[in-house]
């Protein structure tokens, strides 16, 4: 079977990268297109891939431009290696429209989320033959032809059964002894992160106030960082970021994925920007297990109110016991998206028709 894996951003490398794995010991062929984004390609460099020739485009029209451009090499692509399955996260949509080739979207976002993500449900998303996501999704118009899961994303990197935090890593950058936490600021430049606010410098310059009082902060930044936060800023290896992550005692960030992953690691996570209580997964991790907080950075109070919950957090008894516990409960719940994901793609279209009769045949790939 041949296989094209579609990448458009870092964390959606991790998020196949298992399933590449197991699908090339299985003998599959798999090939890889990814777009120039952050530290993708450095993720990458032990694996075959090409790279999509897309430029970046400073603004929402330079985008929009571009954007057709990628999906006819994208096309011209698949057309080369005549793929069985085409599937990920980058815009392949025209794959399954143009050629007729099964393409199936992984997706996490909600189609309600914000409008111009509704509407490229509408123009882009409805293309694909189909769409993986979470059970807590609101994929819309598109709850048809979708295949829900009872996981996330994280789960198909950071679940127990593919990773094992490694405090030896972390002693390669500074010592793990010490309480340390992550600070995280997001680009919020895309085109689905129009009217969104995050951590300014304002609020960054009194969250390390507050932090480094109880320990180290760090911070990882997509964005330029402003002279006096560059002596905060982690400069580390981006395959070993989850073993940081993991160790630490807590993150506050402005980045939906990360503040995911400190959440199915078990650490405590603070997340500040408007995406709040728009993101079904997130929701779930905050409201359902309680292994994070949302904070909408607009609303009247918020800096107040994040700075009150970083501050309890820091002080609260037995804080590490009760994150895990909180953290067992969820993984006792939800299954390794890594082996459902290959599962799927492997028995495809079997699995499709099997999912659609019994979803509860998910829970064989805990």
């Amino acid at each position: 079977m041949r296989i094209l894996f579609c990448l458009n951003h870092p964390a959606h490398y991790h998020l196949c990268k298992n399933t590449i794995a197991q699908l090339k010991e299985d003998g599959n062929e798999v090939f890889i297109l990814a777009r120039q984004k952050d530290v993708l390609l450095d993720l990458l460099k032990n694996e075959k891939y090409e790279t999509v020739p897309l430029k970046k485009g400073e603004n929402l029209i330079e985008k929009i431009k571009y954007h057709g451009s990628a999906l006819n090499y994208t096309v011209d692509y698949a057309k080369r290696i005549k793929p069985d399955f085409v599937t990920g996260t980058g815009n392949f949509y025209e794959v399954s429209n143009r050629l007729g080739i099964p393409s199936w979207l992984l997706g996490e976002d909600d189609a309600t989320t914000n409008v111009m993500i509704f509407i490229d449900n509408i123009l882009s998303n409805r293309k694909y033959t189909g769409i993986l996501s979470p059970i807590v999704c609101n994929n819309s118009i598109l709850e048809k032809k979708s295949v829900k899961y009872n996981s996330y994303h994280e789960l198909a990197y950071l679940h127990p059964n593919h990773f094992v935090p490694d405090k030896s890593i972390v002693e390669q950058y500074f010592p793990s002894d010490k309480s340390y936490f992550i600070l995280r600021f997001a680009q919020l430049n895309a085109y689905h992160d129009l009217g969104i606010s995050g951590i300014n410098p304002k609020i960054a310059q009194q969250l390390i106030d507050i932090l480094k009082l109880y320990g180290s902060v760090y911070i990882t930044s997509e964005r330029p960082l402003e002279p006096e936060f560059e002596q905060y800023r982690i400069r580390i290896n981006p395959l070993d970021m989850h073993h940081v992550m993991a160790f630490s005692d807590l993150y506050i960030g402005d980045s939906q994925t990360m503040a995911a992953e400190a959440g199915v690691l078990g650490v405590p996570f603070v997340r500040f920007n408007d995406f709040v209580g728009r993101i079904g997964y997130l929701n779930e991790l905050e409201n359902v297990y309680q292994l994070g907080f949302g904070i909408k950075a607009s609303k009247q109070g918020s800096e107040e109110k994040l700075y009150g919950v970083v501050k309890e957090l820091l002080t609260m008894p037995d804080r590490k016991k009760i994150w895990q516990e909180r953290r067992q409960r969820m993984l006792s719940e939800k299954i390794d998206y890594a082996q459902f994901l290959t599962w799927f793609i492997e028995n495809y279209p079997e699995s499709r028709r099997i999912m659609k009769e019994n979803p509860d045949y998910q829970y064989r790939f805990r």
